[in-house]
């Protein structure tokens, strides 16, 4: 076995560190409280920035397991033995690497943040670039080596920039200095030349030069300049692979740290390597003497959907549809997504017929696995784009959308029609359909026969994953059947519906119930209880409800805590005896609020009319009693703030006057416009009380914006200018004092002036 420096300690700290994980991982699924786990694995995703599920919980502790292998190979030091002798550029490239280790992991400790302390980190970064360029010189052409030199060099400059413009500078400078995008590919275009020096190389090993890969492919999927809002505090997809990259940013620091060990790494004894000869991989015996059908055909399949595709102008594989797209074009950098741009067109004009020849031309057992695994996850691509894709969905729902997802197809290849559709060609399934069939062919030609006895890995590998699954599957004589959810039940919002009505839920039927059920959560099932046991269950809490036997009735609600007679409104939609019960008692709530409201119009009839001591222009008495919950209010939306002053019930300050009154009765309301000002009455009033109002919009409407009251326009006919408005207010007896309702006289005429005059209160208000 192969032993490192610090292996013992690094294993100790590797191992309390995942076992911590492991307990917080266990703590969070069964308390529901993630706090410790965040904190652990998740620095600043606490419950309040990411609400917590269960399989959120799950993936961090899988990161929190990666988080412990990357300390470990972080902390091992380099293999024991004595160290080999290296020039001065190596041993300063070594001793950088292991300072920008450090410099990595000290953000991930709570310590207070300082706007300056990236820049050391940015400053060694400079030193790792050029010693790079000087370490691999022999290795990497000099013309890739300058790319990479110049690409980290610019790397670490924006950085730099960003980092003060940040601190002293505004964020459209930012912008233009570092965009998201360019930050990304100068980055790749110094990791990426480096990493192939490094597989070129034998100072460093093919671990190594993995633990870099994943780095880089890390950032390439990075969120680069997209942002994240999310809504009620739901959870976000596009947040938890956010989190998740971040999690796994720990591999940049294992794999410098693995760079750094093995410059340490004691020098291989010089043995050349013995040229070895790749043999083409030879066809089944099945198909011999004559494969090359076979192969022809494997060469020709993908191009059958193209060349129906291009027939009709379309030259892409999946276009700006379905998960896949939205992933990329929403939520990961902007290289990588134009990476898939590229292979969608790619795809879609039939070239991985070019690759399929060329596995079938040279025919090495690593091009023809790499081969298969591209085909299969492209025709797996294309199923899970024709699944997650809606139908009629409505593209111009939201136009920024659209734009940026059509960003970087040729103009004019995507055009919505009068509908707002837009045609995609024929359906990714053909597509996956050709491109399993060459993968198939492929391997039933070409794959080497199976071994003797199975690897160890792939036993250790293969037992968990059968358990795994068999954990999974489900009982056959438990078959789970449709689950109708409570998000099922509700209307959906026109943002919500992408081109989709949902039908209204019925008022009687199993529908009906159970959705009742599963709003109100009425009978304690969990959520994804299949319909069928909910309404099995309901068939029988109806068959008690229907017998009225008061001992059963009271057997079900002292053993199993449900009292059936008060579930009448739940059971209404499939119980015959339930649904007239519950429709006997609307049908009396509707004539005690009938007979409710017909009491309010008497009383309103019967208070006392107005007799104007001048003419007025218009007078409106309001044959039905108002019931504003907040007052009324007339305000207008463009005025400017100002002080408020409050006297009896009204309340007047710029563009804004409130009348308030008692929201547990009703209002007899009375209005009145003048062309000049009226004379005073206080008599049969309890408060008199005027003010000043600007009109700005020609319009003066007294409204409730809780209760919908609308009362109608008090202004000169649409006259705009400064109004003096009178309010009048009385409480009104009924057949005895708690029984009343309120009386609401407002006058309104043109005239100047902004000061509250008060011509009558009460000695003493109700």
């Amino acid at each position: 076995m192969r032993r490192y420096r610090f292996g013992r300690i690094a294993a100790f700290f590797a191992v309390g560190y995942v076992m911590a994980v492991v307990v917080a991982g266990v703590l969070a699924l069964v308390t529901g409280d993630p706090a410790l786990l965040r904190a652990i694995v998740a620095t600043g995703w606490d419950a309040d920035t990411m609400t917590s599920a269960w399989w959120v919980e799950v993936l961090l502790v899988t990161g929190g397991v990666v988080q412990g292998w990357a300390y470990w190979q972080v902390l091992r030091g380099r293999p024991a033995g004595t160290p080999a002798a290296n020039d001065r550029p190596v041993r300063l490239l070594r001793a950088a690497l292991y300072l920008g280790v450090v410099s990595m992991l000290l953000p991930r400790l709570p310590i207070p943040y300082l706007w300056w302390s990236y820049l050391p980190a940015d400053l060694l970064q400079v030193a790792v670039v050029c010693l790079f360029f000087v370490a691999l010189a022999g290795v990497l052409p000099r013309p890739l080596r300058l790319v990479g030199l110049v690409a980290g060099l610019a790397d670490t400059v924006m950085d730099v920039a960003v980092t003060f413009i940040i601190q002293f500078g505004t964020f459209d400078l930012l912008k233009v200095v570092s965009s998201s995008w360019l930050g990304d590919l100068v980055h790749l275009l110094w990791l990426v030349p480096v990493l192939a020096g490094q597989a070129r190389d034998a100072r460093w090993t093919r671990g190594t030069v993995r633990v870099g890969a994943a780095t880089a492919a890390l950032s390439l999927l990075s969120s680069g300049g997209h942002s994240f809002i999310t809504f009620g505090g739901e959870l976000d997809p596009s947040l938890v692979l956010f989190m998740l990259i971040g999690v796994l940013g720990v591999l940049a620091a294992a794999w410098q740290a693995r760079s750094a060990h093995d410059l340490g790494a004691p020098a291989p004894e010089p043995a050349p390597p013995a040229p070895v000869r790749v043999a083409p991989a030879p066809a089944r015996a099945w198909t011999w003497p004559w494969p090359w059908p076979f192969a022809a055909v494997a060469v020709a399949l993908p191009l059958i959907p193209a060349a129906v595709n291009l027939a009709d102008g379309m030259p892409a594989w999946i276009g700006p549809r379905g998960l896949l797209d939205e992933l990329f074009h929403g939520y990961v950098s902007e290289p990588a997504t134009l990476l898939w741009v590229a292979l969608d067109l790619l795809v879609g004009i039939g070239a991985p017929a070019v690759l399929v020849l060329v596995a079938v031309v040279r025919r090495t057992r690593g091009l023809l696995r790499i081969t298969t695994a591209a085909l299969t996850l492209a025709a797996a691509a294309g199923v899970v784009t024709a699944i997650t894709t809606p139908r009629d969905t409505d593209w111009l729902l939201i136009p920024e959308v659209v734009e940026q997802r059509l960003r970087w197809y040729p103009d004019g290849l995507f055009v919505p029609d009068a509908e707002g559709g837009f045609g995609f060609g024929i359906s990714p399934l053909w597509y996956s359909a050709a491109l399993a069939g060459s993968a198939l062919l492929l391997f039933f030609l070409y794959a080497a026969p199976p071994p003797a006895a199975r690897p160890r890995h792939q036993v250790v590998m293969a037992a968990p994953a059968v358990a795994v699954a068999l954990c999974l599957l489900p009982a056959a004589d438990q078959s789970r059947g449709p689950v109708t959810t409570a998000a099922d039940c509700s209307p959906a919002q026109p943002w919500e519906r992408a081109g989709e009505s949902r039908e209204p839920v019925p008022r009687t039927g199993p529908r009906a119930y159970l959705c009742a059920v599963r709003q109100h959560q009425a009978l304690g099932f969990a959520a994804t209880t299949p319909d069928q046991v909910v309404l099995a269950h309901g068939r029988r809490l109806c068959a008690a409800y229907t017998r009225a036997d008061p001992a059963e009735l009271a057997r079900l609600r002292d053993v199993e805590g449900v009292n059936v007679r008060g579930l009448n409104w739940a059971l209404a939609g499939i119980c015959p005896a339930a649904d007239a019960d519950v429709r006997a008692e609307d049908a009396a709530e509707d004539r005690e609020f009938a007979e409710f409201q017909a009491e309010e119009r008497r009383k309103c009839a019967a208070t006392p009319r107005h007799r104007p001591l001048i003419r007025p222009v218009k007078a409106v008495r309001l044959r039905e009693p108002e019931w504003p919950e907040a007052g009324l209010e007339l305000y207008d939306e463009y005025a400017a703030e100002g002080r408020s002053t409050t006297a009896g019930p009204v309340e007047s300050g710029p563009g804004h006057v409130r009348v308030s009154t008692h929201s547990d009765f009703h209002v007899c309301v009375t209005l009145e416009t003048y062309t000049r000002r009226p004379p005073v009455e206080t008599k049969g009033w309890a408060d008199v009380v005027e003010v000043g109002y600007l009109n700005r919009t020609g319009e003066m409407v007294f409204m409730d914006g809780l209760s919908g009251s609308v009362l109608p326009d008090l202004s000169l006919g649409g006259r705009k200018g400064h109004y003096r408005i009178r309010v009048h207010y009385a409480w009104f007896p009924w057949k005895d004092e708690g029984d009343g309702t309120q009386r609401l006289l407002i006058m309104a005429y043109p005239g100047p002036g902004d000061q509250v005059t008060t011509y009558r209160k009460p000695r003493q208000r109700r």
